[in-house]
């Protein structure tokens, strides 16, 4: 890109590129991209055809002036016995870039499918916490194969974040950052940071605050970049640095991390061992893609989807939905059996069959919405101990609420369509249902919670269950104490 420099040498804004320069990194481009920026089928299709071809030096030309993370979507859109033949037919644009952006499916498959030395090599190029997302997912054999290909340096820094549980902060931070003592100025920090190879030290390349630690390592400050630029070189760091700042526990969950870092509004944070030894920091990018992750998570959760991914294996998608299914048809089967018990009641008044499962209906889907604000309030820290009740409360006077409308909309119906009395009836019943399927969806999470059970595995079978039930005995309770079915 062309500079320019006024007459005193100063240095100017660039010029604008030519219309027409080819531009490879460019992903505006309406040969390749639509306008919702994912590959366009054409392009996909052309790239396929010439792979079945074998025509290796067209599939390059074609997939070269894409970015990394379209490379992963085109890998990720290509049939699992195609990834293989594309990948050895773009050679070095399978880059680490573009493995790191790949699915945790596609990516164990291409992991397993290439050499232990590969697979290190490729390793090395990451990040320390993409490097270790993409080794963990491999069979314990496979990584010790590949863990003995790597440098010492990396495979220590990886073993050693393999040793976390997953999910927490110890495992998924990044051990590249830069730390230095707190005796330093200004003005000697930045002499360090741009003399790194007479320092003798390897500094990250991407780093957004320096962390000032103490004689034990631990972190008693933070400097942002911009504050260094604009301070004197004469001030001591211990006068311009922060010392207020968000620590982040090595054994941490990785939903109280981002939680930590919205409430806070943090770009970057610290991580500490228990004996408070800074070991590592957390950035806002890892950050975004954990709270992707934890949304996605808990919405198939509540679904009981399994991973929800369509490259997931088909027998571990059986085998996680099966498995949600079996437990939805025994909480079905108690619906069931009050249905069973007030059959003669059914059988003389037809239109208990119509209505009931009406009452059922509204019930689950009230449920439903409670038990989904719930959850998240839940995974938001906003529904504690401290304020179940007063939760708990608010929920009751919207389900209230919501009971009175639908009551007198389907009540004031069935009069119309029937009789006085069952209108009167299912108004009850349905106020009955709303209720139940509000306290059902705040208590349910509640109670997982407590049990330090995820609230988002199981909640909705009980919550499916207890408005079913209720809804059902309800409404044919109350016909029978009516007599309308006598």
């Amino acid at each position: 890109m062309a500079q320019n420099h006024d007459q005193d040498g100063d240095l100017m804004l660039a010029d604008n590129p030519a219309d027409d320069e080819v531009r490879p990194d460019d992903r505006i481009d309406d040969e390749r991209l639509d306008e919702e920026n994912t590959l366009k089928a054409d392009y996909v299709r052309a790239v396929r055809d010439a792979l079945e071809e074998g025509d290796k030096s067209q599939v390059y030309d074609l997939v070269e002036p894409l970015h990394p993370a379209d490379i992963a979507d085109l890998v990720e859109l290509c049939d699992a016995d195609e990834r293989r033949a594309l990948a050895e037919a773009i050679t070095d644009l399978m880059s680490s870039d573009v493995i790191a952006e790949l699915n945790d499916h596609v990516r164990e498959d291409m992991m397993e499918a290439l050499p232990a030395e590969a697979v290190a090599s490729i390793a090395e190029q990451l990040e320390t916490d993409d490097a270790v997302q993409m080794i963990e997912d491999l069979d314990e054999e496979d990584q010790q194969a590949v863990l003995a290909e790597m440098d010492d340096d990396d495979r220590v820094a990886i073993e050693s974040a393999l040793a976390y549980p997953e999910e927490t902060a110890g495992r998924l931070m990044s051990r590249e950052f830069v730390a230095v003592p707190e005796h330093m100025t200004v003005g000697s920090l930045i002499d360090f940071l741009r003399d790194e190879a007479n320092s003798g030290v390897d500094l990250t390349n991407d780093f957004y605050e320096v962390f000032v630690v103490d004689h034990k390592h631990h972190p008693v400050g933070t400097c942002q970049l911009s504050w260094i630029l604009r301070t004197p070189r004469h001030i001591a760091l211990a006068d311009v640095m922060k010392r207020d700042q968000t620590l982040i526990p090595d054994m941490i969950d990785q939903e109280e991390v981002a939680l930590m870092f919205q409430k806070y509004a943090l770009i970057s944070a610290a991580v500490v061992d228990e004996n408070g030894r800074l070991v590592g920091q957390m950035t806002v990018d890892d950050v975004v893609h954990i709270i992707s992750e934890e949304a996605s998570e808990d919405a198939l959760l509540m679904s009981g989807a399994g991973d929800g991914d369509i490259n997931e294996p088909i027998r571990e998608a059986y085998e996680a939905r099966v498995l949600w299914l079996i437990a939805n048809l025994g909480t079905a089967l108690v619906a069931s059996v009050i249905i069973w018990y007030f059959g003669a009641a059914i059988e003389k008044l037809v239109a208990l069959a119509v209505l009931m499962p009406i009452v059922a209906s509204i019930g689950g889907n009230a449920g439903t919405q409670t038990m989904a604000v719930s959850i998240r309030a839940i995974a938001m820290n906003q529904l504690t101990e401290a304020n179940t009740g007063r939760i708990l409360w608010r929920e009751m006077r919207v389900a209230l609420l919501n009971g009175a409308t639908i009551a007198t909309l389907i009540g004031a119906a069935t009069a119309v369509l029937f009789t006085p009395m069952l209108g009167a009836v299912i108004a009850v019943a349905m106020i009955i249902n709303i209720v139940v399927a509000g306290l059902a969806g705040v208590l349910v999470p509640v109670m997982f919670e407590r049990l330090k059970q995820d609230p988002a595995v199981a909640s909705s079978v009980f919550v499916t269950m207890i408005t079913d039930s209720m809804g059902f005995f309800a409404f044919l309770g109350l016909a029978v104490a009516a007599g309308l079915a006598a």
